[in-house]
């Protein structure tokens, strides 16, 4: 028998305890999840300021997603090894100290150097979060609480836009990164205490020879291989849609924010539907309704001619892609029980690097072939995507 990580006290299947868990873990999913996308929708801010084309601007989302994936084949066995709840304590601080750092940034290439800091400090918070919640709550419960602990990061992303919207105005985009950095502290001083563990030896060796089992399993490589598909279609376009918006003439940065809001409402609305979703269609059942609601959305982003349409589409496309990567997520924690945060990492690793690829891809291919194409190649995409892993 696998021994126990050291970081993992026996399962808890009390509500209270679980409820405990997400108290302590939530804020910080929150913190990290606010920056992800918050500067999205202040792309044409940061452009007029530092006399950057839409294109290049962009580029922050790839510098925050690309340290994000490469840095979790190194955080996931740290954690494994030095206990999970100390690493994200340690990831929480650094990200306050990068997302300042963004804050103060004097030019376009060191605030692309600083959002590169946060991104490799973030990818620490919720893929190890994750691994906790695999190992104390049972799996017949688990993509139920872990649907409750996606509300934590969900709320996250809707503030994001929400603060994006309403402060960029007034504070510009370096007032919103401000209020970012403060509440990754925050995060930090929620989950502080809790169980100390002992820390075990950290021996990469070991620790990349079992990444290499892991992507050995065709079930992991499936599940990466789901989620790297993710990453490059559905979030390929946000950096897009304030520019796209613009160009129309149907809204701006508020507009964006919102609809970045939207879609993060709709992964709240996810969160209260998993459950009885479950009961109703089961896992397979959810996954193919999570792909047609992406591929409608995205379809309907593309044909958009008011702020109302795609504002609505983004309330589907978070409904749809929360149903999709909630299953995933839940299928990826029982990979490899004996290593969950080295599998659970390996899974952010591919789904960051897919949006870090995605932004330039969308781009290219928008400026090559339209908008309205690049989007229906993409809801094509995930229509497949969500059948494959329906059959399985």
């Amino acid at each position: 028998m696998a021994a126990r990580p050291p970081d993992q006290p026996p399962s808890v299947a009390d509500r209270a305890e679980v409820r405990r868990l997400l108290l302590a873990f939530g804020v910080g999913c929150f913190a990290s999840a606010l920056g992800t996308r918050l500067l999205d929708p202040l792309m044409p801010q940061v452009g007029v300021e530092f006399l950057t084309d839409p294109r290049t601007t962009a580029l922050l989302a790839t510098a925050f997603a690309l340290p994000y994936a490469l840095i979790q084949p190194i955080l996931g066995p740290i954690g494994d090894a030095l206990g999970k709840r100390r690493v994200i304590g340690w990831c929480l601080l650094a990200l306050a100290a990068a997302t300042m750092l963004c804050a103060l940034a004097p030019g376009f290439w060191s605030l692309f150097a600083a959002r590169i800091l946060a991104g490799a400090a973030a990818g620490g918070v919720f893929p190890l979060t994750l691994a906790v919640f695999g190992d104390r709550v049972p799996l017949g419960q688990r993509q139920v609480a872990i649907s409750r602990l996606l509300m934590f990061a969900i709320l996250g992303q809707i503030s994001g836009g929400l603060l994006a919207a309403t402060l960029g105005p007034l504070a510009g985009w370096r007032g919103v990164m401000m209020v970012a950095a403060v509440a990754s502290v925050i995060g930090w001083a929620a989950m502080r205490g809790g169980p100390r563990v002992a820390a075990q030896p950290l021996r990469f060796g070991q620790a990349f020879a079992q990444t290499g089992q892991i992507l050995g399993n065709p079930a992991a490589r499936l599940l990466f291989g789901a989620v790297f598909a993710e990453g490059c279609l559905i979030f390929g376009m946000f950096p897009y849609l304030a520019p796209i918006m613009v160009e129309r003439g149907i809204g701006g940065t508020v507009e964006a924010g919102i609809a970045i809001a939207a879609f993060g409402c709709g992964g709240f609305l996810y969160t209260l539907l998993a459950a009885p979703g479950l009961r109703a269609i089961g896992q397979s059942g959810l996954l193919l309704l999570g792909a047609g609601l992406i591929a409608g959305a995205l379809l309907a982003v593309g044909l958009a001619q008011a702020s109302v349409v795609v504002i609505a589409a983004a309330v589907a496309l978070g409904l749809g892609f929360f149903a999709v990567h909630g299953s995933i997520q839940t299928r990826v924690t029982e990979v490899a029980p004996h290593a969950r945060g080295s599998a659970v990492s390996m899974h952010a690793f591919w789904f960051f690097l897919g949006q870090s690829l995605g932004p330039a891809a969308f781009g290219l291919a928008a400026g090559g072939v339209g908008v309205l194409a690049t989007l229906t190649v993409c809801a094509a995409g995930i229509l497949v995507l969500g059948v494959l892993l329906a059959r399985r």
